[in-house]
């Protein structure tokens, strides 16, 4: 039986199965609360980071707060990205 994680979670067993399989608290959370039946239809809008110069990708990396992408490829900021 998974932990009620309180109401910011819609789906605690969804939830505890990604954080056991090592994804971060934010991206659990984010799945976990996505409505299922509509999920499919909301990508592709944007285009894929292999299109996005490295400083674009860098500018997403800071909204997202990823440590260390200053340093960062733009291989490297795209896995760091596709995997936040």
């Amino acid at each position: 039986m998974a932990k009620d994680h309180g109401p910011q979670i819609k789906d605690d067993e969804q939830y505890e199965r990604l954080r056991e399989q090592g994804e971060s608290k934010e991206k659990a959370a984010r799945i976990a609360n996505t409505d299922r039946s509509s999920a499919g239809e909301r990508g592709g809008k944007s285009g894929s980071y292999d299109d996005w110069s490295v400083e674009d990708l860098r500018e997403r990396a800071k909204e997202l707060d990823i440590e260390g992408r200053s340093d960062m490829n733009k291989d490297e900021l795209i896995d760091a990205l596709r995997n936040h």
